[in-house]
């Protein structure tokens, strides 16, 4: 499988999109200037508790407040506060936490007011990026996150992701992971690391070390709320995070960022530097690459599948709700039921892609076909699972009720994608009604006498929607037949498809056109 990130970059915002053989998988838009990103960690203040929530607000230096619950702030939050008083008085064993020894772990029981104080000074990290008028959600449990390993302080444990099926290449990883790992350092070691050497993942253990080294001399000097590591951004952490054998190249059409992307990559990975291509046509690079046409397909309310399926895609505030509908689909197979299973895999394909696409979280509810074989519909659960294999957002898929419909449950940490891909209607000009056609037909009478009176024309010719013009004259004694005994004139009915339903033109004896005044 080919992957390649498509980069596009305006004054306001930057647009990352990710295909996959060519098909647009995943949409991103982050806009400049945005304050917060998932990773980044900050120096807080506690503002206000809530004993009632078991929770706190926790100002970040900004309008917004983050908000964290007791359970969030973590296991290990005794040993960040102790950390984080020495590191502001400049004790240097904070830097790498040799001879560090750990506190108390905080049990899940208790109250938030057990940990904290109001004004208190928090070391917390965002794992939800403000959405709507909710701010960051917080997380008083750090860990820093490189290509290939995941750093979490206070900790001794190995983690292998669980995505690494061999137990060989688990074995190798855990071992070489025991040689490199500092004391007080837990590792969680990332898919993307599986068949790396130990110098590779020896760098980028490194790289973290010197992120928490430099964060540690920042709280030397901290007086009050700040920023102290500022996670990738979009661009910089999707290449980090989809770089492997299938990535394929990145085009970009930024020159800055272009350049910014190079050097990232010469730090992380040197060898597919030059995949990054820099992308200098005229032609907006998201029409070039098909990515714009892939996104008024895919972003309506109603998706269609090219065998005839589509799907019915409703936003509500509580859940999403997608509706299953065969269309003109050919049958196949030996009937109705392996038809609905055929429909059904076509559908639970483009779902997957769909949840990836728009970033769907929270509930998901599929009204799949009715099945009426068991078998059938636990092979329909089967494929759905693997469909979703590759979406890297944590979720939860349950079989399918005795209703035909399927929950799924999936992580959102970031707004979902919305592209309004409607446009505003020229006729109702976006209020949803438009005049009658009777009105219409009024119109052009009132017109119709204004030019025999003011201008004497005796033969004329309106030219109109085929929907107007047929009303006109339908009947024997039609619309058209009364305005030419009332007016004593000769008139003309034409028909043309390619004006509106409420325009019209009238055309003199010589086929010139009049204007209406």
């Amino acid at each position: 499988m080919n992957k390649e990130l498509i980069i596009s970059s305006s004054a306001k915002e930057v647009s990352i999109a990710l295909l996959e053989d060519k098909q647009l998988v995943e949409l991103h838009k982050e806009q400049k200037g945005n304050h917060y990103s998932v990773g980044d960690v900050y120096l807080g203040r506690v503002r206000k508790m809530m004993p009632g929530l078991n929770a706190a607000f926790v100002s970040l230096g900004d309008d917004k407040d983050g908000f964290a619950h007791f359970l969030d702030f973590g296991p290990r939050f005794n040993s960040y506060s102790r950390y984080l008083r020495l590191a502001m008085n400049g004790d240097a064993s904070a830097e790498t936490l040799k001879d560090f020894k750990a506190e108390a772990r905080v049990p899940k029981e208790g109250n938030v007011s057990d940990i904290l104080k109001q004004g208190q000074f928090v070391l917390v990290q965002i794992t939800k990026e403000p959405i709507s008028t909710k701010g960051p959600k917080l997380s008083g449990d750090v860990s820093l996150a490189g290509r290939y390993l995941v750093l979490n302080p206070f900790e001794s444990s190995i983690s292998i992701s669980h995505k690494i099926k061999n137990a060989e290449e688990r074995a190798r990883l855990r071992k070489l992971i025991q040689c490199i790992k500092p004391e007080n350092f837990g590792v969680i070691v990332r898919t993307v690391a599986e068949g790396h050497s130990v110098a590779e993942l020896d760098t980028d253990m490194h790289l973290l070390l010197d992120k928490w080294a430099r964060m540690t001399r920042q709280l030397k000097t901290a007086n009050s709320e700040q920023q102290l590591v500022s996670e990738l951004s979009g661009v910089p952490a999707m290449v980090r995070d989809e770089l492997n054998d299938d990535f394929d190249a990145i085009y970009v059409d930024d020159e800055t960022m272009y350049g910014d992307i190079r050097s990232y990559l010469q730090t992380i990975s040197p060898e597919r530097v030059d995949s990054v291509r820099h992308y200098k046509l005229k032609t907006p690079i998201f029409e070039q690459f098909g990515v714009q046409r892939d996104i008024r397909r895919a972003f309506g309310r109603i998706v269609t599948i090219r065998s005839g399926v589509y799907l019915y895609i409703e936003h509500t505030e509580a859940m999403h709700v997608i509706d299953v509908n065969s269309g003109n689909h050919i049958k196949a197979g030996n009937g109705q039921e392996d038809t609905a299973l055929q429909v059904n895999k076509e559908s639970a394909h483009e779902i997957a892609r769909q949840l990836r696409l728009r970033d769907m979280g929270g509930i998901v509810i599929v009204d799949f076909i009715d099945m009426a074989k068991s078998e059938h519909r636990k092979e329909l659960y089967d494929y759905m699972t693997e469909e979703m294999r590759r979406d890297k957002s944590r979720h939860t898929i349950l079989p399918l009720s005795k209703f035909g419909l399927m929950q799924i449950t999936r992580q959102r940490v970031r707004p979902v994608v919305e592209v309004d891909v409607q446009e505003q209607c020229p006729l109702c000009g976006g209020s949803g009604t438009v005049k009658s056609t009777l009105t219409v037909v009024d119109d052009i009478g009132a017109d119709l006498r204004h030019l025999v009176g003011a201008h004497t024309h005796r033969r004329l010719t309106v030219e109109a929607h085929p929907f107007v013009a047929s009303y006109l004259r339908q009947g024997l004694w039609s619309q058209r037949m009364r305005w030419m005994r009332e007016l004593r004139i000769r008139l003309g009915i034409r028909a043309s498809e390619s004006m509106s339903l409420l325009d019209y033109r009238f055309f003199d004896a010589d086929g010139n056109e009049i204007v209406k005044q």
